[in-house]
């Protein structure tokens, strides 16, 4: 199959499953699903697209589980929160100004759908990896993945015990790697996507596994990661969110300065 036609493919399999999404949300009031079947579906894209590719075996075979099992992890922790949780607070502000009308829920969950295609991109590099065997990249590829799924899971854990303690209520969680950074969450996340460039070194779309790291930082840092959940954090957590905004790095890991150092280079 062309890349065009598997393309389309993860298109109409991601509309149809956002489609099915938002009519979930409409019955429930709850848009954190979007995120749910975003992740399952980025995830089954890079299975999907290993299968189509004409690439070696060991670049696709080593594609399609990294990428299934990450996104099978992370939409079964969304799910987690989902399924227990009011709505996000992130949906929920939305929901304050977009109400409960259907259509523009409708265009978001298809935006969504329109994404997981594009982030499908460094995997249709990695299912075109000529280069059989187990090779130096191919071991590098899979070690970040180990290292980068192990922190987010991690991270996320560290998160939901914090919460879970009524005690914490109101409260910026600051203990394990959450004390060097606002996000290690995201952080690990967009670490993940650099074990699909050195699978695709040897693939003659190479250069398009970039796309991953690139547009992921790009979401994360000023679109939809970083600028809504610290709004959101800001709205309900106040000074005490204040004050971790300046101590803490805001995504990459680093160590932690009072908010005196922090004046002091502000003077």
């Amino acid at each position: 199959m062309s890349a065009t036609g598997a393309l389309l493919l993860v298109w109409l399999a991601a509309a149809l499953a956002q489609g099915a999404g938002w009519y979930w949300q409409q019955r429930r009031r709850n848009a954190g699903i979007v995120d749910v079947i975003w992740a399952g579906g980025v995830g089954g894209a890079a299975v999907l697209l290993a299968s189509l590719g004409d690439g070696a075996l060991a670049p696709r075979l080593t594609l399609a589980v990294l990428g299934g099992v990450w996104g099978l992890r992370l939409a079964w922790h969304l799910w987690q929160r989902v399924r227990g949780e009011d709505e996000d607070g992130r949906y929920a502000q939305l929901r304050q100004r977009w109400g409960d009308g259907p259509w523009l829920w409708f265009a978001f969950f298809q935006f969504q759908a329109a994404l997981i295609v594009l982030f499908s991109l460094p995997f249709l590099a990695a299912a075109r990896n000529p280069q059989d065997g187990i090779t130096l990249a191919l071991v590098g590829a899979a070690t970040l993945w180990i290292i980068a799924v192990v922190g987010e899971s991690i991270a996320d854990r560290q998160l939901q015990q914090f919460r879970d303690n009524p005690a914490n209520r109101g409260r910026t969680c600051r203990t394990g790697l959450w004390r060097y950074s606002r996000h290690p969450n995201y952080f690990f996340e967009w670490l993940h996507w650099f074990a699909y460039v050195l699978l695709a070194l040897a693939s003659p779309w190479w250069w398009l596994a970039w796309s991953g790291p690139l547009v992921m930082y790009a979401f994360l840092r000023w679109i939809s990661g970083i600028p809504f959940t610290e709004a959101q954090a800001l709205r309900s957590r106040g000074d005490d969110y204040r004050d971790y905004q300046r101590s803490t790095s805001m995504l990459f890991p680093w160590f932690t300065r009072s908010s005196h150092e922090h004046r002091q280079r502000n003077d």
